[in-house]
């Protein structure tokens, strides 16, 4: 739910007020862990107040491109299909081309935490995958991962890989993930994730805020941190 800015008590009046109190903890970390709370509920209220911006955005560019798809089931689909009876559709990019032994392993640790929520996700929006691969390839993945609820697709011209930055000019892959929207019989763009390389701060990997990527977040909640050259892998 929407939080109502003129009515928000402050920051600060709120971690002040925070009755929490753990074993043993000094004046000293409940101060620091004080003021450290009335950040995180800014925090907190930044995010909500992106979040409304972001759902305010006009309406985008028409997804007019001759794209299509092919199903796990074999069939395939044009762009609107995609959407199958939902008004919002969200696609990840997969970064798995033919060109690849295996798929990227900072996507599938992405993906593999969104297959948990995956039919939760079904019931408000369209979520697919689309990748390079054949199909018979991206199936084969899917069961090796024991991933049953993700919708896995092959960009069969490789035209919405390009248009919507999931295959660069240079045919190399970035990882991509645009949510479109069916209205009035007309589908658009809605939102990207815009937040590459060159929006990067010094010293930290491209990512996007919200961070889409679970894991993240968790480590954020570690005394270590995400760390500076650590990465998931496909197997341990």
């Amino acid at each position: 739910m929407d939080a109502k800015t003129e009515t928000l008590i402050p920051a600060a009046r709120l971690a002040a007020e925070n009755p929490v109190r753990y074993p043993n903890e000094s004046a000293q970390y409940r101060a620091a862990r004080t003021a450290l709370l009335e950040h995180e509920i800014d925090l907190r209220r930044q995010l909500e107040r992106v979040a409304a911006e972001r759902r305010a955005l006009p309406p985008g560019g028409p997804v007019t491109g001759d794209y299509r798809f092919s199903g796990e089931d074999g069939a395939e689909t044009d762009f609107e299909g995609l959407f199958k009876d939902k008004a919002t559709l969200g696609v990840y990019s997969y970064m798995f081309g033919p060109q690849r032994e295996q798929p990227c392993p900072m996507c599938t640790n992405l993906l593999g935490a969104w297959e948990g929520n995956a039919a939760d996700l079904d019931q408000r929006m369209s979520l697919v995958v689309v990748a390079r691969s054949p199909i018979e390839r991206l199936k084969a993945w899917k069961a090796e991962r024991g991933w049953k609820n993700l919708r896995l697709y092959t960009d069969l011209n490789d035209a919405y890989s390009k248009d919507y930055f999931g295959l660069l000019p240079d045919g190399s892959e970035i990882p991509a993930f645009n949510v479109f929207t069916r209205k009035d019989g007309t589908v658009r763009h809605f939102w990207s994730g815009e937040m590459s390389g060159s929006t990067a701060d010094p010293g930290q990997d491209p990512r996007g805020a919200p961070d889409l990527g679970p894991m993240w977040g968790v480590l954020d909640t570690t005394p270590e941190g995400r760390g500076g050259d650590w990465y998931p892998k496909l197997d341990y």
